[in-house]
């Protein structure tokens, strides 16, 4: 008997946007609902097994490598699929949202790899959901152009060969779709609407074009999590008629349960893989999240204090550079968000000596690429790649059997000397009500302190107050972090923003709205897990 066909998707509370036919063709949204009627039972299970596992590391403090995969990390015979020629070589990667400018701007920009982000660097609006697949679509059929109305400033792509290879994230399987409901009414999850979209309507016209459907995977948290992403890629080459291992994932290894599965989540996409990535503020967020009730040796210093150097996060990039390469993956480094200044260049000057310092290192460790924030800095992370690959297009044969990282090395974070400060708290406070504000006005990546800041720096930020406050910290002016000093300081940050701004802008602003936002997921005794899902329910559009 064969399966129903897919009940149509009804789509809710969504003002009527351009050019939305084309994206929301009948033929895509039946494509996205038999993705939804095949693949969300298994999702729901799996974050069920998420707050599972999550038990029992607060039960126990502690994590290790799977006794039952075993098997997997000690056969030495095994090796993902050969990376395509438009992903070979990725020694810069530039991320960002989709919106046109960004969308002509990274493409244009030097980089090997854009990153074009429906995850932590866009705010799930209704209109940059659905218009940044149309920017896309319009990039690649080449009818995108872009005139800035307060410059008068016009965009138009380069030549074809100039141009960046397009890795797509889709949201993390924890976030649904609002305005996209199945006959029950129940919202299908934003994974498979970003996924599936963008599938439908351009895996055969990037085929057309040399390249092909690439994904990067944020927010997974185990090896069964990407064996689901490779049965969707499976079902989906087939549904459109492709050929399997047309498909190409890098997966983010930024959290810390999946840093002690990374040969399985690579095993599980052997035949799409083509990557791990060190994401750097989600794998922080992470270990607070997992660990904030494991006591004094599990605190977090300020975030800044915490380095890439830092004993346990070399661990972790060491260890992924070293399973990426015995497996014939590439491994890509952490981002570089600074945000030049076109006023201070005493600012730059100190900042571009940190990027150098920080590409020089991850080169020297065996990545094989990185990532910028920014176009400005694309030159000075090349400058770092090719001094070390020359015209090499990646350095997978430098297999690190140096590394050898046990368990316990990925959680030491007592191994810091750093401790948490009162400048670190403000500096908590401050990012975390300015990024909010910006999202919930629909902006997921937005310039703060010379740095772009995303929801992952969000995450960290009420993630610290939250640990602190619940730990006892004591900090360098001997002040105790309790509720009511996160209120003070958010109350001071509040009226230091009205100053700053004036009061017209701040009365048009979601400021206090922020400001509350961010006190209830830094003080509820009941911890949310994703600051996204409570700030979507408040999130216009």
């Amino acid at each position: 008997m064969s399966a129903p066909a897919p009940s149509p998707l009804a789509i809710v509370d969504a003002a009527p946007l351009p050019r939305q036919e084309e994206v929301l063709t009948d033929a895509a949204l039946a494509f996205v609902a038999e993705l939804h009627r095949r693949f969300t039972p298994r999702r729901d299970e799996l974050l069920a097994r998420r707050a599972e596992h999550r038990a029992e590391i607060a039960r126990t403090s502690t994590l290790g490598f799977l006794p039952e995969t075993a098997q997997i990390r000690e056969d030495p015979t095994w090796r993902v699929a050969p990376a395509p020629a438009a992903l070979n070589d990725r020694r810069v990667e530039i991320t960002g949202p989709t919106d046109r400018k960004m969308t002509i701007n990274a493409l244009n920009s030097g980089a090997k790899v854009w990153l074009a982000d429906f995850e932590d660097a866009s705010a799930p609006t209704w209109e940059n959901v659905v218009l940044g697949q149309l920017n896309l679509i319009d990039a690649y059929t080449r009818s995108i152009d872009f005139t800035d109305p307060a410059s008068g400033k016009s965009y138009a792509l380069k030549a074809d060969e100039e141009l960046a290879t397009v890795v797509m994230r889709p949201r993390g399987w924890h976030l649904n779709e609002r305005h996209l409901t199945d006959s029950d009414g129940r919202q299908v999850p934003g994974a498979l609407v970003d996924f599936g979209l963008y599938f439908f309507h351009n895996a055969q016209r990037l085929l057309d074009l040399g390249k092909g459907p690439y994904f990067y995977l944020p927010k997974t948290e185990s090896h069964l999590e990407a064996r689901l992403w490779n049965d969707v890629f499976v079902f989906a080459q087939d549904y459109v008629g492709i050929p399997q291992g047309t498909v190409r994932a890098t997966v983010l290894i930024e959290t810390i349960t999946a840093a002690y599965e990374m040969e399985e989540i690579l095993y599980e996409l052997r035949d799409h893989a083509s990557g791990l990535n060190a994401g750097r503020w989600d794998y922080l967020f992470s270990i607070v999240k997992n660990f904030r009730d494991g006591g004094p040796r599990f605190v977090l210093p300020d975030r800044n204090a915490v380095t890439m150097t830092a004993p346990f996060m070399r661990a972790y990039t060491e260890l992924l550079v070293r399973t990426c390469h015995k497996r014939g993956a590439h491994a890509i480094g952490g981002m570089a968000a600074f945000i030049p200044s076109r006023r201070d260049p005493e600012v730059n000057k100190v900042a571009f000596e940190k990027v150098r310092a920080d590409k020089d290192r991850e080169a020297g460790d065996g990545f094989d690429g990185s990532w910028v924030a920014h176009p400005d800095l694309v030159p000075l992370a090349m400058e770092s790649f090719d001094r070390v690959l020359g015209d090499k297009p990646h350095q997978k044969d430098r297999l690190r059997e140096d590394v050898d990282v046990k368990a316990e090395d990925l959680i030491a974070i007592d191994s810091l000397d750093a401790k948490p400060t009162y400048a670190g708290l403000v500096n908590a406070v401050q990012v975390g009500i300015r990024y909010i504000e910006a999202w919930l006005r629909g902006l997921g990546a937005v310039a703060i302190f010379n740095l772009m800041e995303d929801a992952a720096t969000a995450e960290i930020s009420r993630s610290q107050i939250w640990q602190w406050i619940n730990a006892g910290v004591v900090l360098d002016n001997g002040e105790q972090v309790t509720a009511g000093l996160a209120r003070k300081v958010a109350a001071e940050e509040l009226a230091n923003i009205r100053a700053e701004i004036g009061e017209e802008a701040f009365t048009a602003g979601n400021w206090q709205q922020a400001h509350d936002l961010l006190l209830k997921v830094a003080l509820d005794e009941d911890y949310a897990d994703f600051l996204t899902l409570p700030a979507y329910e408040q999130l216009k559009g």
